[in-house]
C-alpha cells in the first residue's frame, strides 16, 4: 500500500508537471478569441424625422441613413450637433439658451454596421454596452434583440448575446434610444453650470464586439497588504470573474502572470454561470513577493506599476484574456482624535490635497484633454481628484491617475440626493434612493461600475453618498458587495458632515449613518468670495482643520484670451450681466456681485476688461494660495482638502484652477506654490511662519530667508531661521514682530535653501495694514449657511504706487519629436519690485495661447536687481511649427510680444 501511495504520489506529481509546462508554454496555446471597440461609423437621427417608418426596416442594413447625422460615439446627441454644426456653438455666449430641448424628449436612434467573419459563425457573439443614457431598443439586423425595459440605467453595464441575430459577412446594429425621465438617477451637473438640453442623451460609453467560446474574463484585480515597515515586501490578492455564457460545461485553467510570479487553478465552468475567482498568499506563497517596488502618491514616491496578464486556457487553446497593469499599495482609513476622516498610504499619513473633477457638459473628453489635465494635476503638486458621479467615458481617466500618482475619491452624486435636481421627492437624511426598486438600481449600478474599475491604485476611496447618506437597507447592499469584490479599500457614506456626530448644518438630520457612524468627512463651504485669514482662523467651518471634501474661496475668473472665447465682444466691458452670469452656477451660485464688490474694494475699480481680468488673476492667486497653505500648515490635524472645482465642464467664471480651454488662471499657480514639497507658509491672522515637507524624506539643514519691503521696494525688515524638519510635517519656525515703518501694502518675501544652498522654495505675499474681517453673527443669520460675509475688506489700492519699469529679456525655444520649450531669463534692471508678473506662450499664426502649457512658474514677483529663469512645455501639436511669441504683462510692468 506504501509503494502504491508513492507511485501516486509520483505520477500524480509529473502529470501536475506536465500541466503546468503546457499551460505556460502560450505560445503553443491558440488564442479563439477576439474583442472588437465599436466607436466608429455611427449615425444618429430623430424618429421624429423618420416619417413613422417601422423599427425593424430602420435596423435593416439596407435602409438609407445618407441624411442622418454622423454620431460622436462615446458621445451625447447635443454634443454631436454641435460638431456636426446642426446648433451654434452652446458654449458661446447664451448660445445653449436657444437649444429646443422639446427635439430632445422624443427617441433618437443610432445605427453603424460590424462585421462576422467565418471563423466567428458557431461562437458566442456579444455586443456589451458599457453605458447608455437612458434606456433603448436594441436592433440587429431587423431583429429586436432586447427592449427598453430591460435595457436601461446610465450606471449599468450591459452585455447581450446576439449570435442568433448576426450572419457572416455585414451586420447593422440600430438603437431607438430615450432620454432619461424625471425621478430617475441620470447623469447630473447640479448647479455647477446650465443642464445641457438634451439630458446627456446617448452611448455616452465604449461599445465592444465580444467573440468567443463561452468564457470570459471580467475585472481581475490585485490588492496588497504590505509591510509598512520593511516598505519592501507585501502579500497580494488576486480575483477575477469567470463568465460561462454558453449551454456547456467548461473547463480549463485560469492562469495569472503578475510579473513577479505566476498562479493558476483548474477551474470547472457550469452553463451560464459566474463565478468569482480568488488565489490568496495562504494557498500560494508566491503571493508573498519581496523586494517591490510600492505605489505612491504624488509627492510620496513614484507611483510603480506592474504588468498583470489573465489568460483562461482550456484544450491548449487560449479562451479568453485579459490585460492589465496593478499597483502595489495598502490604503487604510480611520477617525483621528478629532474624529476627522485621515488616510494612510502604505502605512504613511497622506494629506489629501486635490480637486473636482467633472466631465464635459456635453461629454466630449478625448483622451488627449484628460491627459492634458491629469498632467496639469501633477504639475500643481496636488495629489488627488475627487469625482462626484461623472467617471469617464473610459478607463483614460483612472490609467492615467494610476501613471501619474493621483489618487481618487469616487463615488455618486448630489443631483440624486435633492428634489430640485432629482424632480422627485427626496428624504431628508437618505436622498432619492429609498425604495425596493431604486435600492436595487444603485446596487446593481454600483457592482457594474466597482468591478470595472476596482483594479486600479489610484482608487481610494468608494463614497456612497454626497450630501446625504445611503438609506441602510441600501448600505447593507453596498457592504455585502465591498465584502465579495473589494475588501481592500474604505467605504465613507457621505462626502457631506463636519467631521462630528452633532452637526446639522448640511443636512436637516446629523449626516451619521446607523450601521457605520459619523463620517468623519465634513461639507460646510464656503463656495463664495473668502479671503485669505479665514483659511488659517476658522475652526467651526470650512477653515484650515479636517477633511473638507468641497471648498473654494469663490469664482475664478479666467484670463482675458478665455474671456474672449466664451462671450460677445459687446458683452465684455461694461460686464452685460446677461451673458457674464449664464456662465456663472445656479440658485446661490447665479452671481458675481459679492466677488466684483471684494475686487473694487480691496483692488480698486476697473476701467476696462483687460484691467479686470488682470486684476482677477492678482486675486485668485491671493485668495486660493492660502486655502491650501491652511490645510498644509496644519497637519494632521487637517487630513483632506477638496477644492470645489478642479476644472470646469464649460466656459465658466466660477470654480476652476484651468478653464474648459485648459487655460490655467492664476489659482493654479497660487495651488502651485501652497503644495511645493518644502515650502515655507505665512499664517494669515497669526503673523507667523511655518515651514512644510512633504516629502518621505527628512529636510537638513534648512535655510529660511525673511524680508519684508514697502511699495517704495525698500527692504524694512531681514531675518533667518535656521534648522531640519522631519519627514511629513509641518511645524511652526517664525513669529514676525511688531515691524516698523509699515506702508498701507507691503511684502513678505519667503525663500528656503537646502543644506547645498540651493534654493528649495520662494513665495511672496502682498499684505494689507487694514485687515480683512469676517462677520460670523450674520453668518449665523443667512439662510444659507455656506458663506461667511466680510464685515471689512483689507486694501491693496496701494500697489499703484508701484512705480512702471521695463525687465530685460532672453528666450530661447527648443523642441523635440513630441514637445516645445520656452526657456526665458527674465531680469528686473530697476530699483523697484516687479509685480505678479506673467508669461503667455502663444501660437503667431493664431496670436492665441498655447494650450495646455506647463510653467515652471508663473504670476512671479521680481525683487530690485532680481533675475530668473523660467522654461514652458507643451505639446507640439497645439502650436504651429514656428518658434513662439511671448507675451509678459505684469501689474506695473506694460506687456509686451517678444518675437
Amino acid at each position: 500500500m506504501k509503494l502504491l501511495n508513492r507511485f501516486s504520489k509520483y505520477f500524480g506529481f509529473l502529470s501536475f508537471v506536465l500541466i503546468l509546462l503546457t499551460s505556460c508554454n502560450g505560445a503553443k496555446n491558440e488564442e479563439t478569441y477576439r474583442i472588437e471597440n465599436i466607436n466608429s461609423g455611427w449615425k444618429m437621427q430623430s424618429d421624429e424625422m423618420l416619417g413613422g417608418v417601422g423599427d425593424e426596416i430602420i435596423s435593416e442594413s439596407g435602409f438609407d441613413d445618407s441624411s442622418w447625422y454622423k454620431a460622436n460615439v462615446p458621445g451625447t446627441v447635443l454634443g454631436s450637433m454641435a460638431s456636426n454644426g446642426v446648433i451654434e456653438d452652446p458654449y458661446f455666449g447664451i448660445n445653449m439658451q436657444k437649444v429646443d430641448p422639446e427635439q430632445f424628449k422624443v427617441p433618437w436612434w443610432f445605427r453603424t454596421s460590424f462585421q462576422i467573419d467565418s471563423e466567428d459563425i458557431g461562437k458566442i457573439i456579444s455586443l456589451r454596452f458599457n453605458g447608455i443614457n437612458y434606456r433603448a431598443d436594441l436592433w440587429i439586423n431587423g431583429k429586436k434583440v432586447v427592449g427598453k425595459d430591460r435595457f436601461a440605467g446610465t450606471y449599468r453595464m450591459f452585455t447581450f448575446d446576439i449570435s442568433d441575430f448576426v450572419q457572416k459577412g455585414e451586420n447593422t446594429m440600430a438603437l431607438k434610444m430615450w432620454q432619461h425621465a424625471d425621478g430617475e438617477y441620470s447623469i447630473g451637473f447640479v448647479d455647477w453650470n446650465p443642464l445641457p438640453r438634451d439630458r446627456n442623451l446617448g452611448i455616452f460609453r465604449e461599445v465592444f464586439l465580444e467573440v468567443n467560446e463561452g468564457v470570459k474574463i471580467r475585472s481581475p484585480f490585485i490588492y496588497s497588504k504590505v509591510n509598512k515597515e520593511t516598505l519592501k515586501d507585501a502579500d497580494l490578492y488576486v480575483q477575477t470573474e469567470l463568465v460561462n455564457s454558453s449551454e456547456k460545461l467548461i473547463t480549463g485553467t485560469l492562469r495569472v502572470d503578475y510579473e513577479l510570479g505566476v498562479v493558476e487553478k483548474e477551474i470547472v465552468l457550469e452553463p451560464g454561470k459566474t463565478v468569482n475567482v480568488k488565489f490568496e498568499p495562504q494557498e500560494f506563497n508566491q503571493l508573498a513577493v519581496k523586494d517591490v517596488n510600492l505605489w505612491w502618491p504624488n509627492g510620496m514616491g513614484a507611483p510603480n506599476l506592474y504588468p498583470l496578464s489573465v489568460e483562461f486556457i482550456s484544450d491548449n487553446r487560449i479562451i479568453d484574456k485579459v490585460e492589465k497593469k496593478y499597483g502595489i499599495r495598502e490604503i487604510n482609513s480611520y477617525l483621528n482624535k478629532d474624529k476627522n476622516r485621515a488616510f494612510e498610504v502604505n502605512g504613511r499619513f497622506v494629506l489629501i490635497k486635490g480637486g473636482g473633477w467633472t466631465d464635459d457638459v456635453l461629454l466630449q473628453d478625448t483622451p488627449k484633454s484628460v491627459e492634458a489635465q491629469l498632467r496639469y494635476v501633477r504639475h500643481m503638486n496636488m495629489n488627488s481628484i475627487r469625482c462626484e458621479g461623472f467617471w469617464g467615458k473610459d478607463e483614460t481617466l483612472y490609467d492615467l491617475c494610476d501613471e501619474y500618482g493621483i489618487l481618487v475619491m469616487i463615488g455618486w452624486n448630489c443631483h440624486w440626493e435633492w428634489e430640485e435636481y432629482l424632480l422627485k421627492p427626496t428624504h431628508e437624511k437618505y436622498g432619492g434612493a429609498t425604495s425596493d426598486e431604486d435600492i436595487n438600481l444603485m446596487e446593481a449600478s454600483w457592482k457594474d461600475q466597482m468591478l470595472w474599475l476596482r483594479n486600479h491604485p489610484s482608487i481610494y476611496v468608494w463614497m456612497l453618498g454626497s450630501d446625504k447618506l445611503p438609506a441602510p437597507k441600501l448600505e447593507r447592499k453596498y457592504i455585502e458587495l465591498f465584502k465579495e469584490y473589494d475588501p481592500s479599500r474604505t467605504y465613507v457614506t457621505s462626502a457631506g458632515g463636519a467631521g462630528t456626530e452633532d452637526n446639522k448644518i448640511v443636512a436637516e438630520v446629523p449626516l451619521v449613518s446607523d450601521i457605520s457612524g459619523p463620517t468623519g468627512m465634513k461639507m460646510l463651504g464656503p463656495y463664495a468670495y473668502t479671503p485669505p485669514v479665514y483659511w488659517f482662523t476658522d475652526s467651526m467651518l470650512g477653515g484650515g482643520y479636517g477633511f473638507n471634501t468641497e471648498t473654494c474661496p469663490g469664482p475664478s475668473i479666467p484670463p482675458l484670451a478665455s474671456l474672449k472665447k466664451m462671450l460677445p465682444e459687446e458683452s465684455l466691458w461694461p460686464i452685460d450681466k446677461k451673458y457674464w452670469e449664464y456662465h456663472t452656477g445656479r440658485n446661490q451660485f447665479k452671481t458675481l456681485d459679492r466677488f466684483r464688490k471684494a475686487m473694487d474694494e480691496r483692488y480698486g475699480k476697473s476701467n476696462s476688461v483687460e484691467e479686470f481680468a488682470f486684476k482677477c488673476q492678482v486675486s485668485n492667486y491671493e485668495l486660493m494660495r492660502p486655502m491650501f497653505e491652511a490645510f498644509v500648515a496644519h497637519k494632521p490635524k487637517s487630513t483632506g482638502l477638496v477644492q470645489w472645482m478642479l476644472n470646469s465642464a464649460w466656459p465658466e467664471l466660477y470654480w476652476q484652477l484651468y478653464d474648459t480651454y485648459l487655460q490655467p488662471n492664476g489659482s493654479f499657480y497660487g495651488v502651485r506654490k501652497a503644495c511645493n514639497p518644502i515650502h515655507a507658509i505665512y499664517r494669515y491672522g497669526f503673523d507667523d511662519i511655518y515651514i512644510a515637507n512633504e516629502d518621505l524624506n527628512d529636510a537638513n539643514n534648512l535655510t529660511v530667508k525673511i524680508k519684508v519691503l514697502d511699495t517704495k521696494s525698500k527692504e524694512i525688515f531681514s531675518d533667518e531661521w535656521e534648522g531640519s524638519v522631519k519627514t511629513n510635517i509641518s511645524k511652526f519656525i517664525y513669529k514676525l514682530p511688531e515691524i516698523e515703518n509699515r506702508t498701507p501694502v507691503y511684502f513678505l518675501d519667503l525663500r528656503v535653501f537646502d543644506e547645498n544652498n540651493i534654493e528649495v522654495d520662494n513665495s511672496i505675499y502682498w499684505l494689507s495694514l487694514k485687515k480683512d474681517e469676517l462677520d460670523y453673527e450674520a453668518a449665523k443669520k443667512l439662510e444659507w449657511p455656506f458663506f461667511t460675509p466680510p464685515k471689512a475688506y483689507a486694501d491693496f489700492t496701494g500697489l499703484d504706487e508701484l512705480p512702471a519699469i521695463e525687465l530685460n529679456y532672453e528666450y530661447t525655444f527648443l523642441k523635440d519629436n513630441q514637445f516645445g520649450m520656452v526657456n526665458l531669463k527674465v531680469k528686473n534692471p530697476s530699483d523697484a519690485i516687479a509685480f505678479f508678473v506673467y508669461f503667455d506662450v502663444t501660437d503667431p499664426e493664431t496670436n492665441k495661447p498655447v494650450l495646455p502649457v506647463y510653467w515652471d512658474d508663473n504670476y512671479i514677483t521680481l525683487l530690485p536687481g532680481e533675475e530668473r529663469e523660467y522654461q514652458a512645455k507643451y505639446f507640439l501639436s497645439d502650436a504651429s511649427d514656428n518658434k513662439p511669441e511671448l507675451k509678459v504683462k505684469a501689474w506695473n510692468v506694460d506687456a509686451i510680444v517678444l518675437k
